[in-house]
């Protein structure tokens, strides 16, 4: 028996022809639902990039005490159980937070790795100097963008494209063992994810007028550029789409050039999906986890079953696919997983209800029909706690002065008896000042218009404290959600109605750019420039107390101050953008 699993990051469900896209070109999408069982109800469950890879590792949800970071030394990793068990695993992939210190731990649990560099901000090729970049890309936010404009001109044509050549690997080992038996592969590339990097024959296949700046990268935030440029980002991220599809063409005319289909099983996946202007948003983590970014594609071939070209609705996540993959090489689940073989889901359901959200953020649950993003009581989004014996975030160590507070706490369930360090934890989102959201899927599958409803309140939550005590929730999580760690959910917990205007507020979508009054200073000014200019900085720190000596701003000080507002959700709604910006024209 063999398996592969090919896997994209940020690829939108909705964006699929099988999943009812009738503008995208992905042909061999629908050639792949016409060869396995497509799964309408699969949800995301831990995010972002890595935390969703503890996932598929591990077979349960972590974002309830980590956020972004390795595998722990307590967790159980499929494919090195896998490995221990005879079944040689390979890993092919660009995803370049393999790289980082917040995911060091990943690769080395295959039997064997390969690694193809230059996605994204991927620290690669090295140059001094600065790269050549359109005139309107001057002002560089962060060094990731400055090096991706280095990369680029290494991966200039199709072939050196690290999408092209990660398939190049996976399939090298597809064919150099093909004949042989109990393999696993996961061909896993960054794409397409941000930025929108394609070449000209996938540009093509979406003709349209442009003659905007160039943006194939929108930044995690509102909505604030004119609907030609959101219509052009669309288009990047179709382009982008259309070369992954291309790639997994590759493996399934593999697979059927060397006759694997009657053997191997197949499972094609994702991570999360990407907003792209629904509902005013770019990306992801800032935003509530709309189906957007949760609700995921899903194809499965499984070869002793034999189901092609059908469809299963029972509610499957991200958690089931390490016990697939055991189960499919007759290995038992270790007892602290949480998922189960999508076997299972083949012939009825298998869960009630759905668990997912990031570190920090809204705590969201799904029976299918309703979906429910529980928000912190307060705006302090307080206590929370890092649980972790691997301090390390994306890129770089725990400070010393994060860890100068650090406790001992108590083991949970699947750390084996092992206590971990419990260190304060801090996000740059605050669910907080989105208030507490629920959605009627059956009749607003858009989830355009939240709803107040206190029974199916009632209902929802008490599935998420089920679920919550499923995963050993810390105690922290339940006092920060306003949530009982035991006994009944009753109406005190109740919450939707409560931050009703909280949520009608942070729904509003900010001015467009180009409607804010202009002068020598504006809301188009980098950070930078209206901090070190007196009468500017003054009027900055007035409107925004607390905030104009921040972290954020620091750290973004050449980003326009729009573009901040945009990102930093809650604290700049429409009205005190509007007020700023007349008085900075005025000045």
């Amino acid at each position: 028996m063999k398996a592969i699993m090919v896997m994209f990051d940020s690829l939108n469900r909705h964006m699929l022809p099988p999943y009812g896209a009738d503008w995208t070109h992905a042909p061999n999408f629908a050639r792949l639902a016409e060869r396995a069982v497509s799964f309408d109800n699969c949800y995301a469950g831990s995010m972002p990039c890595m935390p969703a890879r503890r996932e598929i590792h591990t077979g349960r949800h972590n974002f309830l005490h980590r956020s972004w970071g390795p595998l722990e030394p307590f967790d159980d990793s499929m494919p090195e159980l896998l490995k221990q068990n005879g079944v040689h695993t390979h890993l092919a992939t660009d995803h370049p937070h393999y790289w980082e210190d917040g995911g060091a731990t990943y690769h080395g649990r295959y039997s064997t790795f390969e690694f193809v560099r230059g996605q994204e901000g991927d620290a690669w090729k090295g140059h001094v100097a600065d790269p050549e970049i359109p005139e309107d890309l001057k002002q560089m936010r962060f060094e990731v963008y400055r090096q991706d404009w280095v990369n680029r001109r290494y991966t200039d044509t199709e072939e050196r494209h690290p999408q092209t050549l990660t398939f190049d690997a996976g399939l090298e080992f597809v064919r150099t063992n093909h004949e042989q038996d109990r393999w696993f592969v996961q061909i896993e590339t960054f794409d397409p994810h941000e930025p929108f990097f394609s070449h000209k024959s996938y540009k093509d296949l979406y003709p349209h007028d442009y003659d905007g700046p160039h943006f194939d990268w929108p930044d995690y935030k509102k909505v604030i550029e004119t609907d030609g440029q959101v219509r052009h980002a669309r288009y990047e991220y179709a382009a982008l789409l259309s070369m992954c599809d291309h790639s997994l063409g590759r493996v399934l005319d593999t697979m059927d050039d060397l006759d694997l289909w009657d053997d191997t099983l197949l499972i094609v996946c994702t991570d999360h999906g990407l907003l792209l202007g629904e509902k005013n948003w770019w990306g992801k983590n800032v935003q509530p986890w709309y189906n957007e970014l949760v609700h995921l594609p899903l194809f499965v071939w499984d070869p002793r079953i034999g189901a092609a070209g059908e469809r299963r609705d029972a509610l499957v996540q991200t958690i089931d696919l390490a016990p697939t993959l055991l189960e499919f090489f007759g290995l038992e689940r270790p007892a602290g997983m949480q998922g189960v073989p999508l076997r299972e889901a083949f012939t009825g359901p298998v869960r009630q209800a759905g668990l997912f959200g990031a570190f920090g953020g809204h705590v969201n649950v799904t029976d299918g029909r309703h979906v429910y993003m529980r928000a912190p009581v307060s705006a302090a989004n307080a206590p929370l706690f890092e649980h972790t014996l691997m301090p390390t975030h994306m890129r770089g160590r725990f400070s010393p002065a994060e860890l100068a507070d650090m406790e001992l706490a108590e083991p949970f369930e699947f750390t084996k008896g092992v206590r971990t360090i419990r260190v304060p934890g801090r996000t740059f989102f605050n669910p907080y000042t989105h208030g507490t959201l629920l959605f009627d899927l059956e009749t607003d599958p858009g989830q355009e218009h939240p709803i107040v409803d206190d029974e199916a309140e009632r209902r929802m939550i008490g599935l998420l404290v089920e679920l919550l005590r499923a995963t050993d929730a810390p105690p922290e999580q339940y006092e920060r959600l306003g949530l009982p760690g035991d006994g009944v959910v009753t109406d005190e917990h109740l919450l939707v109605r409560a931050q009703r205007e909280l949520a009608e507020r942070a729904a509003e979508p900010l001015p467009r750019a180009e409607e804010f009054p202009q002068g020598r200073f504006s809301l188009r000014s980098p950070v930078r420039q209206l901090i070190s200019d007196p009468a500017a900085s003054e009027v900055l720190r007035r409107h925004l107390p607390g905030i104009a000596d921040s972290e954020m701003l620091q750290l973004v000080g050449a980003t326009p101050l729009i573009s901040l507002a945009a990102m930093a959700t809650g604290m700049f709604p429409a009205d005190r953008l509007r007020a700023l910006a007349e008085e900075l024209a005025a000045l």
